[in-house]
């Protein structure tokens, strides 16, 4: 690989114009793969993609020997190798040689298939700013060392990457926030116009039925009843589907899940049958979302209480941790963006939000929302 300022640069923008172009990742990178390889004569690359919970898939891929591809490229998606221990402990931050990739080592020591020379592999963290993708390793047979110059190349085309990425993210965030917010507009124009028209003839035909006593009467309006009863129970189950999106099953079990996807243990207390408007379900999931994530970041605990108590007049919330707190006192203003958002969403139903928190103590959020 060429060590040549000029011929590097080339590189960085034959890299940036396949990039430049990407909308969906896994094309992306699959495309930006290909030119890695070709532009800098390496041979084999792979990129991995790791997710918050640090689970990983293999997104891309090209030229890897027959050991590490067969069974559907089984031994890339074991849980356990250096560059990825690494990437999880936080250590791997840098361009870095990988002496020797244990999952060539291991292949090789079941002598399950070829690996055609491939011994050694560059590892490169794919970062944007303090956000982490995933990881970049490329390497070529019988190279088993990686110069200065050719990891600070690499560096700078796994930060290019690593942009393009997040751009994409941002954008896909984007388009789900203008589909969900299409979602629940349709969903409250249903509830609004349509639901309560149905619910209207529904009663006009039970007053219709109670008027008369002609039995071929009674017995249209009894029709013209169950249809509109038909008709409401489908709207209902029309407008659930229309929720926002980890809404389906409920937001109880959507914030189970979410604090599982954090590996939070999370203890709920929920009292109260009455269902909730679609408004102040979402506000609520949206604000225990962001608690939840602020105990994973800050708390340092992996344990979260929750309270959701339903009457006939308000909804009252609260999530809490025992972790370290932080020093708040009520008359000033909230110290986080995240804790002004949610106190927005509550004003915003003309409901009442508290944080309570001191150092050491833990912290609580609670939130009340008349309905």
């Amino acid at each position: 690989m060429s060590k040549v300022s000029e011929s590097e640069l080339l590189i960085l923008k034959e890299i940036a114009e396949v990039l430049n172009e990407g909308t969906e990742i896994d094309t992306m990178l699959q495309d930006v793969v290909k030119k890695l390889l070709h532009v800098t004569g390496l041979k084999v690359a792979w990129v991995f993609l790791v997710h918050h919970d640090m689970s990983f898939r293999l997104a891309a891929k090209e030229n890897l020997p027959p050991a590490l591809s067969k069974d559907d490229y089984a031994p890339m998606c074991t849980e356990h190798c250096w560059c990825m221990n690494r990437y999880k402990k936080g250590t791997l931050n840098r361009a870095s040689n990988i002496i020797q990739c244990k999952r060539i080592e291991d292949v090789l020591k079941i002598k399950s298939g070829d690996t055609k020379g491939l011994t050694h592999h560059a590892s490169v963290p794919l970062l944007a700013g303090n956000e982490r993708f995933g990881i970049l390793n490329i390497g070529s047979p019988d190279k088993t060392h990686f110069e200065v110059e050719e990891l600070a190349l690499l560096e700078s085309v796994a930060f290019q990457i690593g942009t393009a990425l997040k751009r994409i993210t941002l954008s896909q965030k984007e388009q789900e926030n203008a589909r969900i917010s299409e979602r629940n507009r349709l969903a409250r124009d249903l509830h609004d116009s349509v639901n309560q028209l149905l619910f209207s003839l529904n009663l006009t035909a039970r007053a219709g039925r109670e008027l008369t006593s002609d039995g071929r009467v009674i017995e249209t309006f009894t029709y013209i009843q169950d249809l509109a009863q038909e008709a409401l129970a489908e709207m209902k189950a029309l407008i659930w589907q229309l929720k926002p999106s980890g809404l389906e099953h409920g937001m109880v079990s959507a914030l189970k899940e979410y604090a599982r996807m954090l590996d939070l243990v999370i203890n709920i207390e929920v009292t109260g049958m009455v269902e909730l408007p679609s408004k102040i379900e979402e506000a609520i999931w949206r604000i225990g979302q962001e608690a939840l994530a602020n105990i994973r970041k800050h708390s340092g605990q992996n344990e979260a209480c929750l309270h959701l108590h339903v009457s006939n007049r308000e909804v009252i919330f609260s999530i809490s941790d025992k972790g370290c707190g932080f020093e708040y006192i009520e008359k000033n203003d909230l110290p986080s963006i995240g804790l002004r958002s949610m106190r927005n969403r509550v004003n915003a139903l003309n409901g009442r939000f508290q944080c309570s928190s001191s150092l050491g103590k833990g912290t609580t959020i609670r939130v009340s929302i008349p309905i």
